[in-house]
């Protein structure tokens, strides 16, 4: 069993770690909570109604994927460090950290008085028992990778754990703010949590009744400043028009849409509309292991049959930007560094040539219908476009836990695909395109020469070295096509009657514990 109640620290440490531009690796204060813009109008309590398209699929942080279920998790579970509103990087359940001289120690001093849901205490046993299962491979943890650079994980007290390093990790605190990084009890099981979840953080789980709403209530017991809202039901409604509707009918009083034109219909009498650019970015995954797509002049024939503006037209109405692969700010690619940066049919056509496909080659991809609203379209327009490249694209349309399943398995020749970008390129890249990285096998790319430049990428501390290398792997990325980026868009967070809810370029809702409801 865990220790219960632990000693004051007398002072506080704060380092900082260079992994970004204005990402603050440490601190000494929690996040700063969003004062709401009109404190008379804010009411305390209430119930809020967040509109989603799609049921949470999975309720164990480690492994899940789906957006509709990480947005829930984040407001059920704490991490070790945070996002601030700003995406700085700000003490989590660890109130402050501290790097050794040589870049390869990482000592975490852990919060006092904080539990779980269930009342028990947390301390260093759990955050130990939690990094050890994310780095065994049998738990299948999507963020596996993030502690790749971790050799080993000591609890010396229950206030303190340290990480020792094989190399420096730049990227580590930055990507130890993820929710699949969460810290979960040593007391609890994977099967308990799938039904059950029990967190730190400022909601906690109250109810679930399928194919219709999951409802959280106010942890009145989190570290941090309460929550405002006694409860949170995010409501399953299929469809964003749908939810509109609901908004305007006084049902649903927050959603995050992703059709633009659906946004511009929201925003009439008491709505609003918040538009937000995406560090998430839309792409054609390619499974390079498959077929045809073994062949890097097959994907660079897609690559140059695309034109991504027309796709970015057609399915979101110009409302974003053509992107490379990297949209983290301070690294961000350059789309026009690519083989074809527009449109270029005649050298598609010689690419099938070199692959001895000059007859055309079919790809069977896979689509998530409800993950977000731009999908099919984007999927009709890139079928259209390669049609004319003598590449039939053959449409699997699929609901969102289908789509997820095999996407996660890797189970698909091509994959219309909205991805979640992070602050820092590593954590966002390095478990798909290293040779050991755990989701490797959706991507079934790798090299030696990237397993090398993610490497150093982690290593240096240096912020234009660190620019330098994660170019190289763009570069890479682009050239070799294992996917086709196509551009970033833009969310849209529709409220009606909500004060004090801060959106995030991350798409992450974990400012609903500063929301509330007004008069």
């Amino acid at each position: 069993m865990k220790a219960g109640t632990r000693a004051q620290r007398a002072t506080i440490a704060t380092i900082a770690l260079a992994a970004g531009t204005a990402l603050t690796l440490a601190g000494c204060s929690a996040p700063s909570s969003t004062t709401p813009s009109d404190d008379a109008a804010a009411v305390t309590g209430g119930n809020l109604v967040v509109g989603v398209t799609a049921e949470p699929d999975n309720l164990y942080p480690w492994t899940a994927t789906q957006f509709q279920a990480v947005n829930v998790l984040q407001n059920v579970y704490g991490t070790l460090t945070e996002y601030d509103e700003d995406l700085n990087v700000v003490p989590g359940l660890a109130e402050s950290w501290e790097v050794s001289e040589d870049g390869l120690t990482l000592t975490f001093d852990l919060r006092d008085g904080v539990t779980f849901e269930d009342g028990s205490a947390f301390d260093s046993a759990d955050v130990k028992y939690s990094l050890d299962a994310i780095k065994d491979e049998a738990t299948a943890a999507v963020s596996r990778a993030t502690l790749t650079s971790v050799a080993s994980i000591e609890a010396p007290d229950a206030d303190t754990v340290v990480l020792t390093l094989t190399a420096p990790d730049a990227a580590l605190p930055s990507n130890l703010a993820t929710i699949n990084m969460a810290i979960l009890s040593s007391d609890d099981t994977a099967e308990a949590l799938a039904t059950a979840p029990n967190g730190t953080g400022p909601f906690s789980f109250d109810s679930r009744i399928p194919n219709q709403s999951l409802t959280l209530t106010r942890n009145d017991a989190y570290w941090g400043e309460a929550a405002s809202l006694d409860s949170v039901e995010f409501r399953i409604i299929p469809d964003e028009t749908s939810i509109v509707s609901a908004m305007q009918s006084g049902n649903v009083q927050l959603a995050v849409l992703s059709d633009p034109l659906v946004a511009q219909t929201a925003e009439t009498g008491t709505t609003t509309v918040e538009r937000t650019p995406q560090l998430s970015y839309h792409a054609l995954q390619l499974n390079a292991s498959k077929g045809d797509l073994a062949d890097v002049n097959v994907r660079l024939a897609v690559q140059c049959a695309i034109d991504r503006q027309q796709v970015l037209d057609t399915a979101a109405l110009g409302e974003g930007e053509v992107t490379g692969p990297i949209t983290s700010p301070a690294f961000r690619s350059d789309p026009a560094a690519r083989p074809c940066p527009e449109r270029d049919l005649d050298k598609a056509a010689q690419y099938l040539d070199d692959a001895g496909k000059s007859g055309g080659v079919t790809i069977d991809a896979i689509v998530n219908q409800s993950g977000y609203a731009t999908s099919v379209a984007e999927a009709q327009n890139l079928a259209a476009q390669l049609a004319e490249a003598n590449i039939t694209l053959n449409l699997e349309v699929l609901e969102s836990g289908a789509y997820v399943d095999r996407w996660v398995a890797g189970d698909f020749d091509a994959a219309v695909a909205l991805n979640g970008g992070r602050p820092d390129p590593d954590g966002a890249y390095s478990r798909y395109f290293t040779s050991t990285g755990n989701l490797n096998k959706v991507a079934a790319y790798s090299s030696p020469e990237l397993d090398g430049l993610f490497a150093e990428g982690r290593a240096a501390s240096d912020q234009g070295e660190r620019e330098d290398i994660y170019a190289q792997i763009s570069e890479d990325l682009e050239d070799n096509a294992p996917w086709i980026w196509l551009f970033t868009g833009f969310n849209y967070t529709a409220m009606n009657g909500v004060t004090g809810f801060v959106p995030l370029a991350n798409g992450s809702l974990q400012f609903l514990r500063t929301a509330s409801l007004t008069a």
